[in-house]
This record gives C-alpha cells, structure tokens and sequence, in this order.
C-alpha cells in the first residue's frame, strides 16, 4: 500500500503533471466565469484532446477543469444573478442579493473559501472511503435513492416564504414541468404536443436560466442603475473569510451532505446544492434574511457543492457509473484513453494508484483554482459598478447562446422564452421560485426510483431498513419546519402580514398587491394546468401515469386554495392582499413589459433573420433606443458580441440557427441550381 501512495504523489509532484492540471483548471475558470456552460460544456471541449494521451496527464487536465468549475461559477450567481450551473443555483438566492447591496467582494471570498473547504473535504472523503465504498454504495438500491429523492422534496417548506400553500403549488408546477417528455418505465408520452423536441423533456439549462436569470435580468433593467445599488466592492475580501470561518461547523455540515449525495449516482450538484440549502435556512437562529443577502445562504450551498464532485468520482470510478452529466463525458474520456472504470480503480495491484492521483490532483486544483478566483476576482467584481443597461444586451446574449447549447436546436430558445415568463409571473406575484426549480430538479429522480423500486422490490419497498432510516429523517425535517414555522406565526406582525422567511429580494412584507386580479387570472391558469397535468397521465399506463396524476392532484388542490382566497381578496371580502405581491410597480426605465417585448422580439428575429443577424440587430437597436448610446460605442460593443459569439460556436463546433429566410433564400436560389 505504501508503494502505492509513492506512486501516485510522484505523479502529482512531476511537472509534466502540474503542467496539464494548470491547463486544466485554465480552462475550467474560462468555462466557469461564462455563464450555463459548466462542467458538460467544459468536458466536452477536453474530450478531443485527451485521445492518445497519457494517462496521468489526461486525468490531470480533465481533474484539474472538474475541480475549479463549481468555484469560478459562483462570478456569473453573485455578481449577474445567473446561474453558472445546474449545481449552483441555490447561490443566486444569497449572492446576488449581497451584490446589489455593494458586498460582492465578501460574497466571493465567502464563496471561494468555503468552496475550497468543501472541495478538500471531497476528496479527504474520496480518499478515505476508496476501499470501503464498494459495499456502502451498493446498500443503495432504487427504494433507498427514492427515499433520498422525498427528502430533498422536504426542503420545498423551508423554500415556501410566508405562504405553504404557494410553496407546494410552486413545486408541484416544477414537477409537472419535470413530468414533459417520454415516461421512464414504459415510454409513455406526457404533455409533448407530437413535439419531438418535447419528448426527451426540458434541460435543466433552460429551467434555470428562465427561472431565475431572465427575471433578474428585466428587474434590473427596470432599475436603470448598476447591479451593486452602492457601486462599491463592499467591505473587502477578508471580511468573508471570517464569515466563513464563523461558520465552520455549517462548512463542515454541508460538505458532509455534498460528499454523500454526490455517492449516489445520478443524483449530482444540483441536488446537494438544494439539500444543503434548505439545510442552511432549517438550522439557523435567524432567517429573517434569507434571500435578501444572507452569507450563510453562500457558504453552505458552495461548500456543498464542490464536496460533491469528489463524491461523484467514486461511483465514476469504482462502478463506471456516472454520478453527473460532467462524470458521464469523463467516463467516455478514461475509456479513451485506455483505463477502465471499475473494481479494479481499487486494486493495489492494478490501477489504484491512478485513482489516487485522481483524488489528490482533485485536491491540489480545488486550492490552485481558488487562489486564481481571488486574484481575478477585484477585476471582475467590477462588472457591478457598470450601468446595467450596457451590460443587459450581453447577458441575454449569453442566457440565450446558454440556452441554445443544451440541445443546439432553435426549439432550446423558444422554451427559454416560455419558461422565461413563467418565472417572471412566478416573480411578479410572489410564488417561491426555488421552490419550483428543486421540484424540477427532483421530478426525474422521483419518478425513476419509483418505478425501479416497485419493479424490484413491489410496494413495500419503503420498509427496507436504509429507507425507513431515510423516511425518519424527512419526517423530522418536516417536524422541524413546521414548528418553526409555527414559533413564526405565533409572531405575526400586527395588520395580519407574517414576517417569515422571505426566498426572493423582492418579496418584502410591505409589497402588497394593489390589483389582485392579474394574480388570480395566472393562478387560474396553474390550476387549468395541473388539470390537463392529471388528463394527460390518466392516458398512459399505471406506471407511467401514476407520477403526473399525482403531482397533478397535489398541485390542483393547493393552486385551487391559493386561488379561493385571491379571488375573495380581489372582491373584497378577504385579506389574501397581504400575502400577495405585485412587482410592476416601483423603480421605473419603464414598464417590465417593455423589456418583455425586446425579448421577444429578440427570439422572433432569431427564427425569422437567424441568430447572426438578429445578434446584430438587436444590440443595435437595443444600445442606440434603451442604452442611448453614441454611434461608436454602438459599433464597438455590437462587434464585440459577434466575435464572442463566433469564437463561441468555433471553439465549441456550434452550427446557429439559421432562420426562416435563410432557409427560404437556400430552398429558392440554391437547391434549384443543383
């Protein structure tokens, strides 16, 4: 076993090694900073290269992106409020927040240290449980993982704010979202509308950036300022050294919750993250500023999160079963270059000392790609102090191209914009969005595990001993939740309004609805889809149609709730106003609406000129009609997008969509001369 440990840090320590690893983690804070790329993105640029590699130096450089990607991501959550992964959404919530109140730089320190702790934790964890972790991974089976899956569903009441009957509605719309596309036990198709594109389901991409970027986008605009209300960096990097510090035992928690969850396979960051999360809020004294820019609310989801990728390797590596998107191309590239993932990644006598020079280039990279975070950090923090409406057209540029690259159909773009509204409705009228996102991220995971384990095990399945240890601690998670939430109630303020825990910046107790009948005309609406939710199951077989009937029934009741007391609220005869919001008033460069329009305007040139010319186009008319900028300043920002985009769709082998008359101009002049 020595001979072993020898082995693996002589590979660490060559320079050949550190060489890759530092191209590596390069590339991953290129990958990171840009916003909804994240590790796939960052993989599927690597894979090319590592053919015909040496090993050692192809497990550095992949390592080396894998490990710094879930640290450079945290610039795009904080300082544009846009989600730079799947796995680091639950950030947004906190970060963003902080940057808009001057303190990005305690936001980012907090973050990278915590994401450091987290990423060591990961692979002390990944080094400790190398040999043991056959036997503990295999006591997982589907009914243990549906159970894991229920639990991080009882975060949905810690993620509710002042109104559980909108939380578990929110959810229940995530889920049905989630239930779009081919069932996964018999292939039914759910809600697909004879869509092709449809029936593999909506990516997590498009969700999140709908969800939340988009909004924030417009509400920034709106605002017509900087995205730090201060323009300052905030009371500097140490300041979120020590919260973190402070909040050690949280770090430790929290990167303990990541390691675990990222041991399931299939499960990954966006998981943890939520889990984490709704961990943070749960065991807080004071919640009163969650959402409105808590550092824990940083701290413990970031910490998670990088723990989670050294849990990930363990079942990529000792299985060769994937624990995340990113893992699955890594797995693709070790067979590439000629290892083979499995029992043997644990053999003293085959392949374990590559599997510890995995665990410590993880290591190594999680504190070189943080020391690089923090030193580009006070140049980039600076983004904030720009005026929002020149820096607006370049983030919807990146959200869109985000958007665009899940799939790299056209199709990507327009459920981005229908998604996109959904969150601004979600937004506008005070439904709790992560609320809907973790449904979304959960919805597959639920159905699957369901399925497998009534396959395996029948309807019993919850009696297995793992799961009903899993069940006791969901039931007192939602113990804990709702006597919190009771404790707050039984302190209400006068006037009827309940100061709880408020998940979104712009959901303040004293933003109460003037108009409540746009609210009631979109709950109406929910309440139709969870209808046409439980009609669409019902045509499929049990399996199949179980899960949409379910959350459809589930999400009906609440939406019909929340929708009673709206509608006797807007006819006077309620107080449901006090529990109700509307975003459509306040800081003014114009209506929401406006910028809503621009968007779709946008998207529609897009499928009419095709993406090039609508880029240009719209940057055009965007910074000389809304920026009021000079005809220079004009060229030179509209030029600057196109030749991002262009290096974009080369590095990455991208094909744009080519619009309607660019098709129409090939089928017309083109083909008949063939």
């Amino acid at each position: 076993m020595l001979d072993v440990f020898i082995t693996s840090l002589h590979n660490l320590l060559t320079l050949h090694h550190l060489g890759f690893m530092m191209i590596g983690v390069a590339v991953g804070l290129i990958v990171g900073i840009l916003p909804a790329l994240g590790g796939i993105a960052g993989m599927s640029l690597l894979l090319p290269f590592v053919y015909g590699m040496e090993p050692t130096a192809a497990i550095a450089m992949m390592v080396g992106l894998l490990a710094v990607i879930p640290t450079s991501d945290t610039f795009s959550c904080i300082l544009m409020g846009i989600p730079g992964s799947s796995a680091s959404q639950a950030t947004v919530l906190d970060g963003f927040p902080l940057a808009r109140k001057g303190e990005a730089a305690r936001a980012l320190s907090a973050s990278f240290a915590a994401s450091m702790i987290g990423g060591l934790f990961g692979a002390l964890c990944l080094t400790a449980i190398v040999i043991v972790a056959r036997p503990i991974i295999l006591s997982f089976t589907s009914a243990e993982l549906f159970m894991l899956a229920l639990f991080g569903l009882s975060m949905v009441g810690v993620l509710s704010g002042n109104s559980l009957a909108k939380g578990v509605a929110a959810c229940s719309l995530g889920l049905a979202f989630g239930a779009i596309g081919t069932a996964p036990a018999n292939g039914g198709e759910r809600m697909t509308f004879n869509s092709l594109y449809l029936m593999s389901g909506l990516e997590i991409t498009i969700i999140g950036l709908g969800i939340f970027a988009l909004p924030e986008v417009l509400d920034l605009l709106r605002g017509n300022s900087s995205i730090s209300s201060t323009g300052k960096l905030g009371r500097g990097w140490l300041a979120g050294v020590r919260d973190t510090w402070r909040e050690k035992w949280l770090v430790l928690r929290c990167s303990t919750i990541g390691a675990c969850v990222g041991l399931m396979p299939g499960l990954g960051g966006s998981v943890s993250d939520w889990i984490s999360y709704g961990h943070t809020v749960q065991t807080a004294k004071d919640k009163s500023q969650f959402g409105k820019g808590d550092i824990r609310g940083v701290i413990g989801p970031e910490a998670a999160n990088n723990s989670c990728a050294g849990g990930n390797l363990i079942p990529t590596l000792l299985f060769g079963i994937p624990g995340s998107g990113s893992m699955a191309i890594f797995l693709a590239a070790m067979i590439l270059i000629g290892l083979q993932p499995g029992p043997g990644m644990a053999d003293p006598n085959r392949d374990l000392h590559l599997t510890y020079t995995v665990v410590w280039t993880l290591a190594l990279a999680n504190v070189v790609g943080t020391a690089a975070c923090i030193a580009l950090s006070p140049s980039i923090a600076r983004l904030t102090t720009i005026r929002f409406v020149l820096f607006a057209p370049f983030m919807i540029l990146i959200i869109v191209f985000g958007a665009f690259q899940s799939t790299r159909s056209f199709e990507d773009i327009l459920a981005l914009l229908i998604v996109a509204l959904t969150g601004i409705f979600l937004k506008r009228f005070g439904w709790p969005r992560p609320a809907f996102l973790i449904g979304f991220v959960l919805a597959g995971q639920v159905e699957t595990y369901f399925y497998q384990a009534v396959q395996f095990y029948g309807y019993t399945f919850p009696l297995r001993p793992i799961a009903v240890a899993i069940g006791l601690v969901t039931i007192a998670s939602l113990w804990f939740t709702s006597r919190s939430r009771s404790k707050k109630k039984a302190g209400d303020a006068p006037g009827g309004i309940v100061t709880d825990i408020e998940f979104e910046p712009e959901e303040n107790v004293t933003a109460v609805a003037k108009n409540l009948w746009p609210q009631v005309a979109f709950t109406a609406a929910a309440v139709a889809f969870f209808v046409f939710t439980i009609i669409e199951g019902a045509q499929n077989s049990f399996l199949d149609a179980v899960f949409p009937i379910s959350v459809g029934i589930v999400g009906f009741l609440m939406a019909a709730f929340v929708l009673f007391n709206q509608y006797r609220g807007a006819i006077g005869q309620g107080d449901a106003g006090n529990l109700n919001f509307d975003q459509d008033s306040g800081p003014d460069n114009g209506s929401l609406w406006r910028f809503v329009g621009w968007l779709v305007g946008f998207v529609a040139a897009i499928g009419l000129l095709g993406f090039t010319l609508a880029l240009i186009g719209f940057f055009l008319a965007f910074l000389r009609i809304v920026a009021k900028a000079g005809w220079l300043q004009v060229v030179i920002l509209t030029a600057a997008a196109v030749g991002f985009v262009l290096m974009l769709t080369s590095v990455l082998y991208m094909i744009l969509p080519g619009g309607l008359l660019q098709h129409y101009f090939y089928d017309s002049m083109v083909w008949p001369l063939r």
